[in-house]
């Protein structure tokens, strides 16, 4: 079974994913890298990963999840 994707707090509704950011050797082990915008839904996910990004203080977040800000 695969493992839940990763959430990241975050403090901008505007925010961009490579899915890399996090790993040695950058990049070039992720995907190209997109801006994402966090709707009235208060989270949106990464179309290429499935990183889920909430907005903090936003209707999604309940605390959880790594981050301040991608």
């Amino acid at each position: 079974m695969l493992p839940p994707p990763e959430s990241v707090r975050v403090s901008t509704a505007r925010v961009a994913c490579d899915g890399a950011s996090d790993i040695p050797g950058g990049a070039a082990l992720g995907h190209p890298r997109v801006w994402i915008e966090i709707d009235e839904k208060g989270y949106a996910d990464c179309g290429y990963c499935d990183r889920r990004f909430i907005l903090i203080g936003g209707p999604a977040d309940k605390g959880t999840g790594t981050g301040t800000g991608h």
